[in-house]
């Protein structure tokens, strides 16, 4: 039985020559890498709609649009955005490398092109791109909610975790929370980083401040100068915070169901809550109406659907 060998990623080449393809498709068939081409600009976006490469080989200078505008709306994509780019050029002016690096291109490979080179730096950054690829979904499975930004608060990464703890800041407290990258933080999330900045006692490896009730923040520097992560809590909500939450009843209500469930009378919720029977008996009628149910047990049935 012949063994299959498994294959180290998948590269897309752009580029107009011949023999530019030719020699880069053999030397990457050769090392195991699945190989794509394309020859122009559009073609090469139109091709990553169907198939994402893990990185890219583009060439500068082709006909149509070039690899600066091509690299320039891959980038401008979040669906292809975190394909890396290396650009292939035989152009050595410092313009036209810095002009690369200001489109996203991650590295430059120089013409004439030189194999062992080409291997070399595609090893070494698709490495570095699965090992942060391992570190961002270790911090999306733990739930970890974290997020980093720049010195003036725009977003630059978030987890998912993140994106839930922004959403129920603006439930529980209104705050307008937008959780995408490249946009500010909210309030009071920006006020309370700008403050952290502004102090000197920032200094510090990490600080924990209050943003609202239930709800706080650490921030800390990261090796970046311009980069900062902020990692994001929560008081951990009671029973009866969580069955107001979910079941939208009362803070009294939640509590008189809990009571319910744990096998108490009217009366004897009465005594624990310094409150009448009959007023007990009323809350329960609005709780009955609020879940759809008509009967003690259904209450209880439905409240432990939510834990």
């Amino acid at each position: 039985m012949t063994d299959i060998a498994i294959s180290n990623g998948t590269v897309l080449i752009v580029d107009d020559t011949p023999g530019n393809l030719a020699l880069l498709s053999d030397t990457l068939s050769e090392a195991n890498y699945r190989v794509l081409v394309a020859t122009d600009g559009k073609s090469a976006i139109e091709q990553i709609q169907y198939i994402k490469p893990d990185i890219i080989l583009l060439d500068v200078m082709m006909p149509g649009i070039d690899g600066f505008e091509t690299c320039n709306r891959l980038k401008a994509n979040p669906a292809t955005q975190w394909i890396p780019v290396l650009f292939m050029t035989g152009l050595s002016e410092l313009d036209n490398l810095l002009r690369g690096f200001g489109e996203g291109a991650l590295d430059y490979i120089v013409k004439p092109i030189r194999p062992p080179e080409v291997l070399a730096r595609i090893e070494v950054h698709l490495s570095q791109i699965r090992n942060l690829r391992r570190a961002e979904r270790l911090l999306a499975d733990a739930e970890f909610a974290a997020l980093a930004v720049d010195s003036s608060g725009r977003i630059t990464w978030l987890t998912a975790a993140a994106q839930q703890w922004l959403g129920q800041l603006q439930i529980r407290h209104g705050f307008l929370c937008t959780s995408q990258i490249n946009q500010p933080l909210p309030e009071p999330l920006k006020r309370g980083f700008h403050n952290w900045l502004a102090d000197r006692a920032s200094e510090q490896p990490i600080t924990e401040l209050a943003l609202a009730k239930g709800f706080s923040m650490s921030v800390s520097r990261c090796e970046h100068p311009d980069q900062f992560l902020l990692l994001l809590k929560s008081e951990n909500e009671g029973p009866a915070d969580l069955l107001r939450e979910k079941l939208k009843l009362t803070c009294r209500e939640a509590e008189i169901l809990m009571w319910i469930a744990r096998g108490k009378t009217n009366k004897e919720i009465g005594l624990i809550l310094s409150s009448s029977p009959r007023t007990v008996n009323k809350h329960l009628e609005h709780i009955f109406e609020k879940l759809g149910v008509s009967t003690r047990s259904a209450a209880v049935a439905l409240m432990m659907q939510y834990g």
